[in-house]
């Protein structure tokens, strides 16, 4: 174990994040009813550049005005190479209730964009007395986000989580496909005549959840594109959570519950996980520093791995 301790990521739920465009505020309620653990009002790229403006009122009104009960409360701002950003992030801070939690910045690229949000951010809170501290969650969505995600990851305490943007890290790294997440038809192993999926997301996700486990921040998995399927849905969710996310976008309604399946640990998985610790317990008794459960052997590494799944259950409440 490294001398600087690895920090823990915020203790909440992030199964699934909802996003919904700020343009339809007809879905506003039906989004703070649902069972998404985040929920995510958007201004970038689901509203037209000739609503931003409206958009941006109904999202103001809507953070007061809805009940959103438990729910992490986002808005994902415009990215920083456009004319909109500044005005999001004033007029959201100066206007909005203290109920928003968290603002979700697009397209990172380095440390230093965080520390311009962060500025503009910092100043807008000290200048209207705002008590509560507004978090931050990116999304990598380009060659140099992902070149960059471990300075990303520390480049600001306001950070809480971290997403991969499938489409756009695809345009900007020029993979050849249109696909928005899930195994892709050329991205193929051949072994005695059958074609093997694999998944070309993989490496990028595995290198935001290193860059955000290091700084005690929450990795989550992005969209899954074809809300048609909802087995590739689950099939990426589950490959998300092996990696170590800690939960998946929902980009349509039906994909709260398969993200929230996904995440959730099943009965077994939480009993099998209590029997560890007990076990571990009993053998640290007899001064003993592994044991065997059920055939194999399990140390104080174990009890690491086995405590993440009952900290999840105990915060769903299982």
């Amino acid at each position: 174990m490294s001398f600087r301790i690895q920090p823990a990521p915020p203790a909440r739920l992030n199964r699934c994040q909802l996003f919904g465009p700020g343009s339809r505020p007809a879905i506003f309620e039906k989004m703070a009813a649902s069972e998404a653990d985040v929920i995510n009002l958007d201004l970038e790229d689901s509203v037209a550049p000739d609503d931003k403006d409206t958009a941006r009122a109904n999202v103001i009104a809507a953070i007061g005005d809805i009940d959103w009960g438990e729910k992490t409360l986002s808005v994902r701002i415009n990215g920083l190479d456009t004319p909109y950003w500044y005005r999001d992030v004033v007029e959201i801070l100066e206007q909005a209730s203290d109920r928003i939690d968290q603002i979700m910045i697009p397209k990172v690229g380095n440390g230093g964009d965080l520390y311009a949000v962060d500025a503009l951010v910092t100043a807008v809170e000290r200048a209207k007395g705002r008590k509560k501290a507004i978090g931050f969650e990116v999304i990598i969505e380009s060659a140099a986000g992902i070149a960059h995600v471990e300075e990303i990851a520390a480049a600001t305490p306001r950070l809480q989580a971290m997403s991969l943007g499938a489409a756009d890290f695809a345009a900007s790294m020029g993979m050849a496909t249109t696909g928005i997440g899930g195994t892709q038809e050329w991205y193929y192993m051949h072994r005695e005549g059958q074609q093997y999926w694999s998944d070309p997301w993989h490496w990028a996700q595995a290198a935001i959840v290193a860059a955000c486990r290091t700084h005690g921040v929450l990795p989550v998995d992005g969209p899954f594109g074809d809300f048609s399927d909802d087995e590739g849905f689950r099939a990426q969710a589950r490959r998300s959570a092996t990696l170590g996310m800690v939960g998946k976008w929902a980009i349509h309604p039906k994909q709260v519950a398969l993200s929230n399946e996904v995440f959730t640990p099943s009965e077994d998985a939480v009993s099998e996980a209590r029997e560890i610790l007990t076990a571990m317990e009993e053998a640290t008794k007899r001064g003993e520093g592994a044991t065997v459960y059920k055939g194999r052997l399990v140390d104080i590494a174990s009890i690491k791995q086995a405590e993440v799944i009952v900290r999840q259950a105990e915060m769903i409440g299982l």
